[in-house]
């Protein structure tokens, strides 16, 4: 425990409170320690006593040196493998702006509209520039990865096309190979009926094909007229998607111009490192008529009270936390940042600098081809844009040998081919590198690029695209800065408030932690590099999947998935894979309390499971009769139950081990959501209470920041008996552990978000097994002291034992909404005026507020809410009272903007000074919205999802 001397360790630095601060908190709460209020508020029943067997904590430097090691174990190569991954220069304005920037990376996904219009405003130029470059009118927030988009889009097309039941979708047998792997499996879990195909001429569409996926450019880098293909399916009654590389859509005619219903692809290129496989933000866009089944975020135009523009997340009803089991998809995050990220390059570079790499680009594969067959070398196609194929007869084992000899990766298509994909460092010094590897002697003069262009004339772009104002405006990099900055400036994120969300864990993202993910050693480092030039990142990963085993007490954990729904859907489909295996395919029930995330309920229908809802009782618990009845009425059917612990409710449920053993005696297996795993970590075991399997959320409990609403890591963890049906990695070289797991791949690289992998385990390695414990009681202790203090203001719907909360707590809004007409969404709107970012609203109870405070926030912060907690309690006792009608109240209109304090006019029934500082802390350091509260009907029933004409922000 932190005294008042020097602080020494990470832990005392990432741990908010310090000594005293613990005891006045303690006080408050009536406990002694932290251990007595630990025994007080965890059952007995699943505490375990024994320690984690984890590493003695580092310190920073110890662990920069550690991680400076394993970034060396990494071979840096010029990186031409392609397949679906390409080196790019990230411009050094962005990557010191935005990427290494907490204004920007410790930002939650934008629900608070108001407080996040400048990130929502880089989502909506991403959504512009992949509208514009697919010539498609709606385009997504982003999505996990090219393969999970491709799955999407198969599961879009299969719910718009109605009449077909039982009809089958074919994939383009250029398809990338990850691609083509998980979207098998995604359709052999739901009983879609899926077929790869050759499309070349003569090919016939199937009467009963639901849907196409081709890929353009092909993954041997062919470019073909797919018009052809896609006019075939049309006629078929099919909807059509292009998995498009996004940087050849600059001079390559677009999927909508070829009349494709839905494009999808990676934005990887657009400036973002290669990192090992992700994160990247995948990219969606569809024609008119489909919008409304677009999975994933939308960001949207609306208006403010005021009338003026502002942006707001879209159509919000599609998503998983409404609709559950009726979701269009079970995406819970995306990649923001990233998105972020490819959205500046193309603002920094524009179009006519996005065409020009492109052009350079091809121009390089163009020259190397030419050379190649100018010295009798066969390259496959006469149409490509990036990517050759180079026939060497029974030859290819050795060329590749030798190209590498020379620090140049390339793909072994097979033992007679190798495909060399060009990139933006690809330069003519590589090329005649290439010649004469190939050649296996020295070239008689260098490779000279010319202006070549091998694209068919029919196929060439000649629409323009990125034409709106912000892709040209900011060309100097003192504009672009500023913009970023502006931008920056207008949302409220970790750097300047705490963010109290329940169920969000929105800790401290520390600089240590977040400093290796830019390094060379890790960020150039292709997905499918040899083995033995990424012994550095398999090591760091090994050791982190090994101590994610050790704290939550599963026998093994892969982390493959790149968000916490993927890792739901890799836990269910291996539980699903398991009852398989021992015959039982009749099981495909799974239980889902009434209070679960709806993402549960999503993932299961992905993984082919029916949902049973088990309700909840008055305490918070599981209801254990209705369980019952629900396990006797689907007797034999059962596949598993999905629960939450600490329960969304905030509390720990004293008979999780009764749930667990009559799920178990039924035959099912028993699925614990790591979402709240804040409250467990050096407390208790999860795999040794009763749980079968859990996904972790790196993005809350270990460290990852949530970069606006991606990227995350969803590690799936398991008892040994479901370790063979981990979802299997892509890798070329595995070790045995890996050979093990033989499931479905669920994320395009082999180990998914590879990039911010770092982050974990520096965290792990600098907490140590004392300082993670630490930080789970420090996490409970903050909850109850901010549940404590505000109890008398509010009531907190669910306590557990020993009248306890977990790590967070339910504040109930709704007496004072049915006494008032003020609404949890009044209150959260005037917090913005504190500075300080919302509760989770409405979840998992409708009209109530749960609030997660996190051990990394210290007293003044949580006082500094609790005492605007209160100042708004007060004013709405001010209606209770009658002083002021709800309609006229401060809540009610608030968020205020600075425009609306310094108005000439002021027509509300409160002062100003109550409006902008209502407390006199905020003199000194006031945040402002820049909007007033959006009208979100508005936005939905108007909906406009690309920039618009900067003529509707004039006054």
């Amino acid at each position: 425990m932190r005294k008042n001397g020097p602080v020494t360790s990470f832990a005392d630095r990432h741990i908010g409170p310090d000594a005293p601060a613990l005891e006045t908190m303690l006080a408050t709460v009536g406990h002694a320690s932290l251990d007595t209020l630990v025994d007080a508020a965890v059952p007995a029943s699943i505490r375990g006593d024994d320690v984690l067997v984890l590493p003695e904590p580092r310190s920073e430097a110890e662990v920069l040196t550690a991680l400076q090691g394993l970034a060396a174990r990494n071979t840096v190569q010029v990186s031409m493998i392609g397949m679906g991954y390409h080196d790019t220069i990230t411009p050094m304005a962005i990557q010191r702006n935005v990427l290494e920037n907490p204004a920007w990376y410790t930002a939650y996904t934008p629900y608070q509209a108001e407080i996040s219009q400048g990130r929502l405003e880089a989502m909506l130029n991403f959504q512009t520039m992949v509208s514009d470059l697919t010539a498609l009118p709606v385009a997504g927030a982003s999505l996990l990865d090219e393969a999970t988009a491709v799955s999407e889009a198969v599961l879009l097309m299969r719910r718009a096309v109605r009449g077909k039941d039982g009809g089958r979708i074919v994939l383009d047998a250029e398809c990338l190979p990850q691609t083509v792997a998980v979207v098998r499996a995604q359709a052999e879990a739901i009983g879609l009926p899926l077929e790869v195909q050759e499309l070349g001429e003569g090919w016939e569409a199937p009467e009963d094909l639901v849907g196409l996926v081709v890929q353009q450019p092909g993954q041997t880098g062919v470019v073909r007229d797919v018009g052809t293909l896609i006019d075939l399916a049309h006629e078929a009654g099919a909807l059509v998607t292009v998995a498009a590389d996004i940087l050849s859509l600059c001079v390559i005619k677009a999927p909508g111009e070829l009349g494709a219903d839905i494009a999808v692809g990676s934005t990887q290129r657009f400036g973002v490192p290669l990192f090992f496989g992700g994160p990247h933000a995948a990219y969606i866009a569809v024609r008119e008529g489909l919008e409304r089944q677009l999975p994933g975020r939308l960001v949207g135009v609306s208006v403010d009270a005021d009338g003026d523009p502002a942006y707001r997340l879209a159509l919000q009803t599609r998503e998983q936390h409404i609709r559950r089991d009726k979701a269009t998809s079970n995406i819970c995050t995306a990649q923001a940042l990233l998105a972020v990220i490819a959205s500046f390059y193309a603002v920094y570079h524009g179009p006519e600098g996005l065409r020009e790499i492109a052009l350079r680009v091809h121009t390089m594969a163009s020259t190397l081809a030419d050379a190649l067959r100018a010295r009798g070398v066969a390259v496959r196609h006469d149409h490509f844009f990036d990517t050759i194929v180079v026939e060497v007869p029974r030859g290819a084992d050795s060329v590749v040998a030798r190209i590498a000899a020379r620090g140049i990766n390339v793909r072994r298509l097979d033992a007679d081919a190798v495909a060399i994909a060009c990139d933006e460092r690809t330069t003519p010094e590589i090329l005649t590198a290439l010649l004469e590897a190939i050649l296996d002697r020295r070239a008689e003069r260098p490779v000279y690029t010319g202006p070549t262009v091998t694209i068919p004339v029919a196929l060439r772009r000649t629409s323009e695209y990125l034409q709106h104002p912000i892709f040209s405006a900011h060309r100097s990099e003192t504009s672009l800065m500023r913009y970023m900055r502006r931008l920056a400036d207008r949302d409220l994120a970790l750097d300047r408030t705490m963010i109290p969300l329940g169920s969000c864990t929105m800790k401290l993202n520390s600089a240590v932690e977040m400093a290796a993910v830019s390094w060379p050693g890790f960020a150039q480092i292709h997905p499918f590099a040899p083995a033995d030039q990424t012994a550095g990142y398999r090591e760091m990963i090994a050791q982190l999947e090994g101590w994610l085993a050790q704290i939550t007490g599963y026998a093994a954990v892969s982390v493959q998935p790149n968000a916490g729904s993927r890792g739901e859907y890799a836990g269910l489909l291996a539980i699903r894979e398991y009852h398989r295996s021992r015959g039982e395919t009749e099981r495909d029930v799974c239980l889902i309390p009434a209070s679960a995330h709806g993402t549960n309920a999503a993932s299961a229908v992905l993984a082919g499971m029916r949902v049973v809802v088990v309700a909840t009782a008055t305490d918070g618990e599981v209801d254990l009769e209705d369980l019952r009845s629900k396990l006797s009425a689907h007797e034999g059917r059962v596949s598993c139950i999905m629960i939450t612990y600490p329960s969304t409710h905030g509390v720990y449920e004293e008979h999780v081990g009764e749930v667990c053993a009559a799920v178990h005696e039924a035959g099912g297996q028993v699925y614990i959501d790591g979402a709240n795993l804040n409250a467990l970590v050096g407390v208790a075991k999860p795999g040794h209470f009763g749980g079968d399997v859990s996904h972790l959320n790196l993005h809350k409990t270990f460290a990852i920041p949530h970069g606006g609403g991606g990227p995350g890591v969803g590690p799936v963890a398991v008892a040994q008996h479901l370790v063979p049906f981990l979802p299997r990695s892509l890798a070329p070289v595995q070790s045995p552990a890996e050979l093990a797991r033989e499931g479905a791949p669920v994320s395009s690289a082999p180990y998914g978000s590879a990039g911010v992998l770092p982050i974990s385990w520096a965290y792990i390695a600098l907490m140590g097994h004392g300082g993670l414990r630490r930080a789970t009681e420090t996490a409970v202790l903050a909850a109850n002291y901010v549940a404590t203090r505000l109890q008398d203001h509010y009531p907190v719907l669910f306590r557990g034992p020993g009248g306890l909360v977990a790590h967070e707590c339910i504040l109930d809004v709704r007496p004072l909404t049915k006494a008032t007409g003020i609404t949890a969404e009044d209150i959260a709107k005037r917090l913005i005026d504190f500075g300080i970012h919302a509760p989770t609203m409405s979840f998992p109870v409708a009209g109530t507020l749960m609030v997660e405070p996190t051990e990394s926030e210290d007293l003044v912060e949580i006082d500094r809410f609790i005492d605007a907690m209160i100042t708004i309690r007060e004013e709405i006792a001010a209606v209770e009272r009658g002083d002021i009608a709800a309609t006229d109240s401060p809540l009610r209109h608030a968020p205020h903007t600075m425009a609306m304090v310094v108005a000439d006019g002021w027509a509300q029934a409160y002062p100003r000074e109550q409006a902008a500082f209502p407390v006199p802390s905020l003199r000194l350091d006031k945040y402002w919205s820049p909007v007033r509260r959006i009208d979100n009907a508005h936005g939905d029933r108007n909906l406009v999802c690309a920039c618009p004409p900067l003529d509707e922000y004039e006054a």
